[in-house]
């Protein structure tokens, strides 16, 4: 159990060793922990020296001899703040690599720009990702939804996105079947930049959603958790056009 702790804590299984073998006995020699751990000496040393860079481990001197010391274990939780610190560190300058490098990527990405895109994007982290995308959208975003089978695949996930929608200024339009969540949901649409006109009919519904924005339309099965986005200005606007006139079409109650 504290093996798989530490190994979970990025220790690798000789370094998990000398830790908890110094752990047992307080304090001693690399001689004495070599022994105990099966280990050669040179190799505890190293070791030691990495715990000593992680914080957890000190050394001192008695005599002549060279001891180490295993500090508290609750030096464990400053040891992780500190990975935190520099993990994070770390992808900020990452962040800042790629922005820098952005305009340089977007040039290659341009070459075929007669292509369509395709991107195919499957489970809830995948599906998170994918409607991530609709908030780069530049006008009125389209979409078939269904808000009970949406709210049902991603739990908690939408009412945030809402919020951040509405920050962006990204008004919504959409095309409803008519089911309790979908109807109370209306009941925000101020709120939520939101206008909506439902099925005529509480027997026409539809599971899968279907969103229109920009030159691309987003496809997604929330039962399946699977999602295609398309980029193809083409089919966007004959998307656009379907979704237009039976707009037109619809009661707004």
């Amino acid at each position: 159990m504290l093996k798989n702790l530490l190994s979970g804590l990025n220790f690798s299984e000789k370094e998990s060793l000398v830790y908890l073998a110094l752990l047992e006995v307080g304090s001693g020699k690399a001689q004495e922990i070599a022994k105990k751990t099966g280990l050669n000496r040179t190799t505890v040393y190293d070791i030691f020296e990495t715990l000593m860079q992680k914080g957890l481990v000190s050394k001192f001197k008695k005599g002549s001899a060279t001891l180490f010391n295993a500090l508290e274990p609750k030096h464990l939780l400053t040891y992780l703040d500190r990975e935190k610190e520099e993990q994070s560190k770390k992808i900020e300058k990452q962040k800042q690599k790629v922005s820098e490098l952005l305009p340089q990527l977007i040039s290659l990405q341009n070459i075929f720009t007669d292509k369509p895109k395709v991107q195919f994007f499957e489970g809830e982290k995948g599906m998170r990702e994918a409607y991530e995308d609709t908030l780069t959208a530049d006008g009125i975003l389209l979409g078939y939804s269904n808000l009970e089978t949406i709210h049902e695949g991603l739990p908690n996930f939408f009412p945030e996105y809402y919020k951040r929608r509405v920050e962006k200024k990204i008004f919504g339009r959409g095309i409803l079947p008519r089911n309790k969540i979908s109807l109370e949901r209306t009941t925000h649409n101020q709120e939520e930049m939101r206008d909506v006109r439902f099925l005529p009919d509480e027997d026409m519904t539809f599971s899968p959603e279907i969103n229109i924005y920009n030159n691309k339309i987003l496809i997604t099965s929330w039962k399946e958790k699977m999602a295609i986005l398309i980029e193809s200005k083409e089919l966007a606007d004959l998307q656009r056009l379907t979704f237009n006139l039976l707009w037109e079409t619809l009661p707004r109650k």
